[in-house]
């Protein structure tokens, strides 16, 4: 009888030590970006009609067309340092699930013309004071093209 209830309590403590071993690993690739529109968490491309771009949610970066090229950058071109984010409207790509938004570029580039205002929206968080550029993409410590160029894919 004490050897069975001996056993009885070494299978107990095995299953307690195995089941607090157990590792829950959760993944968070890239969070949506402050100015971006509340609601879709699960969304992975905004298209900015303005600045004829988009922006990868998981990647933290805009998908802009230069030099003949799509190419991935942390910052929207120059030519847009001072366009507000935060006030600029984002179409949310809820019907396409690849790597590469820019394929129905032709199509959204008419249906959303610069300009564009769809239905109101409203931003994930607070524009930040005055004076602050918005047209950085959130910072996650690590810039991907850093002495590498800009990542470039052909098609327009």
């Amino acid at each position: 009888m004490r050897a069975l209830k001996f056993i009885i309590v070494k299978v107990l403590l095995f299953s307690a030590i195995a089941v607090q071993g157990q590792v829950n690993v959760n993944v968070n690739i890239g969070s949506p970006p402050l100015w971006g529109p509340a609601g879709y968490p699960e969304v992975r491309y905004y298209y900015l009609p303005d600045v004829e771009a988009y922006y990868d949610i998981h990647a933290t970066q805009f998908i802009c067309f230069a030099d003949g090229a799509w190419v991935h950058r942390t910052h929207l071109p120059p030519q847009y340092k001072s366009y507000d984010l935060y006030g600029g409207y984002k179409v949310v790509i809820t019907d396409y699930h690849g790597s590469a938004p820019y394929t129905h570029f032709k199509e959204y580039k008419a249906k959303y013309a610069k300009g564009y205002r769809g239905p109101a929206q409203k931003t994930i968080g607070e524009k930040p004071g005055k004076g602050n550029s918005n047209a950085k993409a959130p910072d996650n410590g690590k810039d991907k093209n850093k002495g590498k160029g800009d990542k470039k894919s052909k098609n327009k």
